[in-house]
């Protein structure tokens, strides 16, 4: 499988062009640039889909310019995007689009749609886990709902994995459970908070 890495200037996101057998997928069109565009056609590849990991502005600006050139399937946990209907994912599920596998984790908390889509060793995790940080959420309630599907879904996976995460470098899952600012400050926060001392006299 051959991987090419994008970085739209439209909100500082990454783009991922994945190639295999001659068909591609595209992770995260934040805008849809030569660049990308030669990604595929340069190869000979035929898009076979587009991968959306949560429906915010800088991950799918790129859409309405790539739906004019590919008549191709969105795959998103949201129903919609823009004027789009997609094909709804769902956590657990394993997608065959060609000759990809794609299993689907979903990470709610950054947005009640984020996914993360794991295929061989990698993931590619959006805005939910980033290098050294996590996705910044609206609510305490948020922040536990995605720590707990990172520590149960993501942190928990057996071995390591190449990180792709939505903005900033490459990253690994090893590197990520063992400095991850944003893992261990929830911990930590966990560890110190306020716990209730049977011994005390009310």
């Amino acid at each position: 499988m051959n991987l090419y890495i994008h970085f739209c200037s439209f909100g500082f996101c990454n783009c991922y062009v994945l190639g295999l057998d001659k068909q591609a997928l595209i992770i995260d069109p934040g805008s849809m640039e030569r660049a990308i565009l030669n990604s595929i056609e340069e190869n000979d590849y035929t898009l076979a889909g587009v991968l959306i990991t949560h429906n915010h502005p800088n991950h799918v600006h790129g859409l309405s310019t790539l739906k004019r050139i590919y008549d191709v399937d969105i795959y998103s946990q949201s129903p919609a995007i823009y004027d789009y209907k997609t094909i709804l994912i769902r956590n657990g599920e394993t997608l065959r689009i060609g000759p990809f596998k794609i299993e689907i984790i979903s990470v709610p908390g950054h947005s009640v749609d984020s996914a993360v889509f794991k295929t061989d060793r990698m993931l590619f995790t959006g805005d939910v886990m980033t290098a050294g940080l996590v996705g910044s959420t609206s609510s305490i309630y948020g922040s536990v709902n995605q720590m707990t599907a990172l520590r149960t879904s993501i942190l928990s996976l057996p071995g390591d994995y190449s990180v792709f995460p939505g903005h900033g470098p490459v990253t690994s899952l090893d590197a990520e459970r063992r400095f991850n600012a944003g893992i261990n400050a929830y911990e930590d926060y966990k560890t110190r908070r306020y716990r209730f001392r049977p011994e005390l006299d009310f």
